[in-house]
């Protein structure tokens, strides 16, 4: 089996470019890093990533892998027009996940990947009425730089595109109503970070509110320091986070980059 799957590998990654190969490896990591981490829904939810090149192509998880089993071989490419390019294994895309990943790439030109979750946590703070809190210094990353999206039933509608790309506006954040998260960044490994740390927020704020407790809000003017603060970090240009994380996975299960 293990031959099989090194032979399509072989012939996959000559198909394609060394730069469309190297956003695969990460973006299958990026679906294992979410697996390992608790941020699956079965096979439901996607991450997807721009391929390089003027094609204005993206790739996204074949419908009915579990996140845990996508390697590099194994994601679909598809157009803006939902028009599928590469399909390894015959699976096909889902349809919300096309309607959804593909209004951000298109909307949005400095966008590189885009990461949709349905965690428990995630979905109990969209389901809140004043939403993410910044009541934690991962809450206040997000200060004055997430968008709110009201849930209108499953994401099969295309016309739903215009108010999701409304919503999410400039920002990278985005908490859909009753549904759960959505994150967009330049490249995979920013996109993660900002997934994992919203979705710590979420779990935290959960974790707050439990006890009946009275939370105490930071005054603005901090939240807004922490923001800005979190902006200027020099290490993250460095990746310094997601090469510890593919060591991780090396170490572990390096089959992502089969």
């Amino acid at each position: 089996m293990s031959k099989v799957r090194n032979l399509a590998k072989a012939s996959l990654q000559r198909r394609v470019s060394d730069e469309e190969w190297a956003v695969r490896v990460d973006l299958a990591a990026c679906y294992r890093l979410a697996a390992h981490f608790g941020m699956t829904d079965l096979i439901y939810t996607h991450i997807s990533a721009r391929v390089p090149g003027p094609e204005h192509h993206f790739l996204i998880n074949a419908f009915g892998l579990l996140w845990d089993e996508i390697s590099a071989s194994t994601l679909v490419k598809a157009t803006l027009d939902g028009d599928v390019v590469e399909d390894p294994t015959g699976s096909g895309i889902n349809r919300a996940g096309y309607v959804i990943h593909s209004a951000v790439h298109r909307a949005r030109p400095d966008v590189g990947c885009v990461m949709h979750t349905h965690t428990q946590a995630g979905i109990a703070v969209s389901a809140q009425e004043n939403g993410l809190l910044s009541i934690s210094q991962h809450a206040m990353r997000f200060w004055n730089g997430i968008g709110y999206h009201d849930y209108e039933g499953l994401a099969l509608e295309l016309d739903e595109q215009v108010r999701l790309v409304r919503d999410l506006g400039d920002h990278k954040a985005m908490i859909l109503r009753n549904h759960g998260l959505l994150v967009c960044g330049e490249s995979i490994a920013q996109t993660f970070d900002l997934m994992y740390y919203l979705e710590r927020a979420c779990r935290t704020q959960i974790s707050a509110m439990a006890g009946d407790a009275k939370l105490r809000f930071p005054p603005p003017a901090v939240a807004e320091k922490t923001a800005r603060q979190f902006r200027g970090l020099p290490y993250k240009a460095k990746k310094t986070e997601w090469k510890a994380l593919l060591r991780m996975l090396d170490k572990t299960d390096p089959s992502y980059k089969d």
